[in-house]
């Protein structure tokens, strides 16, 4: 095992070496909000959280600056690849908020959205999503949002 360990650890030191440093920037910024994204999540009522998520039931504009996507596309990939690498979870919900967080601090609109579908599984239950859209890219829990039925979007 301490093999495996060493290893993994060269490899992410390669991997950050051959990254710029506003990619090293942005998933340092990113590693910080998915923690604090987390917590709040566990700790407080959502009602309170969703403040700092925008306008409720508000959509932002389909379409964004070239400039202001490939900023927010850094922006998801950093939030994705720093959410493979915490030690606590990081699923959809907090990866959307740091996300949300990361975009508003740069004034780039996004959408975050939250869904529900019948949970396979689980027959009688309910699976729940969060993803963020910018423009008409989704950043952060694409995977298999078309399956979920939008029950709150913040912008």
């Amino acid at each position: 095992m301490p093999g495996n360990w060493i290893t993994y650890l060269r490899t992410m030191a390669a991997k950050w070496q051959k990254r710029t440093g506003i990619e090293r920037l942005l998933l340092l910024e990113a590693f910080t909000l998915l923690g604090v994204a987390r917590l709040l999540v566990l700790a407080i009522p959502f009602r309170w959280l969703a403040v700092s998520l925008g306008r409720h039931m508000r959509e932002s504009a389909p379409e964004v600056s070239p400039a202001e996507l490939r900023h927010a596309r850094l922006i998801g990939q950093a939030v994705r690849s720093a959410a493979n690498n915490t030690p606590w979870q990081s699923v959809c919900l907090p990866q959307a908020v740091a996300a949300q967080w990361m975009l508003k601090r740069r004034k780039i609109s996004a959408t975050l959205y939250l869904g529900v579908a019948k949970a396979d599984a689980k027959p009688g239950q309910l699976a729940a999503h969060a993803w963020l859209r910018c423009g008409g890219t989704i950043l952060t829990g694409g995977a298999g949002h078309r399956q979920f039925t939008v029950v709150a979007a913040f912008s």
